[in-house]
């Protein structure tokens, strides 16, 4: 039986669905920890705390690493902290509304290990698509089902 989710935990520093988010705990009751460096000013709102942490290479991600429970939803786009996520058994969504699981992780870690060593080498990688309005409405409504889901089996 998996846990009842009830708090969305976001890698906001360079999270484009913010507005959703806050939109979505707050219609679904639940709530929301936006995590972001000195770099990147977040406002709280109702359901959303924000934290702010200092402007270090990995400090965003250091703090969601500790503070994620397997209650949590994980918001990010690094897979690095999605891997630390799914170990911490957090689900793990990113802003363009794909769930990555465990048997996704290796894979995407191997992809993102690869284009790094390519760009060390010299070469040249492709990065991903423009960030579209179908890929907030994916998420919104992905990070919907899942909330939404979470609820009804706390009624079990």
């Amino acid at each position: 039986m998996s846990p009842i989710r009830d708090r969305v935990v976001v890698d906001g520093d360079a999270c484009p669905v913010k507005s959703e988010i806050a939109r979505t705990v707050q219609s679904c009751g639940a709530t929301a920890l936006m995590v972001s460096s000195h770099d990147h000013r977040l406002v709280p709102e109702e359901r959303v705390q924000v934290v702010t942490v200092d402007a270090g290479d990995q400090s965003t991600d250091l703090y969601i690493a500790n503070v994620l429970t397997p209650r949590d939803v994980l918001v990010t786009g690094d897979y690095g902290l999605a891997a630390l996520g799914l170990a911490r058994g957090a689900a793990v969504l990113t802003p363009r509304g794909k769930e990555i699981r465990e048997y996704d992780i290796d894979g995407l870690l191997e992809q993102r290990h690869f284009s790094a060593r390519m760009r060390r080498g010299g070469g040249r990688t492709k990065g991903p698509p423009p960030f579209t309005p179908e890929d907030r409405v994916r998420f919104q409504q992905k990070l919907t089902t899942l909330l939404r889901g979470m609820q009804e089996n706390c009624n079990l």
